[in-house]
């Protein structure tokens, strides 16, 4: 009788090893990029979101935006139920949800939003409070540019 061993041997398990450790290498850094693509197209949801909030707010005051940061379309949850976070991936701002009112925008990460009546040019202009690129390489001085576009 034959006595037939069965098994891998030490290097078939190694070759192996080397194959998954090949496929983790290419695999982690994609799904690290697909976690902060998340993050930049929830913020400009978001983004949206608010725009749409201001002009609901804007068509049920006869023509006039918000005056204060915001606070007035979550009073009640009438427009918005909270003020969402702005998620800036790959910036050095945090996940916040304050809204300033600075013209011009500053980069402080957050919203920025133009509640002055008297520079009608810009009043009622809601944008992400960053002049970062965006992940497209997308980036501008204005501060409206690179997480305005969808």
């Amino acid at each position: 009788m034959t006595n037939v061993k069965k098994g891998f041997t030490l290097i078939e398990l190694m070759i192996v090893v080397a194959i998954i450790g090949i496929l983790a290498a290419i695999a982690i850094p994609k799904f690290a990029d697909l976690i902060n693509k998340s993050k930049e197209g929830a913020t400009k949801g978001s983004l949206a979101s608010v725009r749409s909030a201001i002009q609901v707010y804007y068509g049920d005051n006869e023509g006039w935006f918000p005056a204060d940061t915001l606070a007035c379309l979550t009073t009640n949850a009438k427009y918005l139920s909270e003020i969402p976070k702005a998620k800036l991936p790959n910036t050095t701002h945090g996940d916040i949800a304050t809204v300033v009112a600075t013209i011009p925008p500053a980069d402080v990460g957050g919203w920025n939003y133009a509640n002055a009546p008297a520079t009608p040019s810009t009043w009622g202009n809601f944008v992400v409070s960053c002049s970062h690129e965006d992940i497209k390489g997308q980036e501008s001085a204005s501060l409206t540019t690179p997480w305005s576009l969808f």
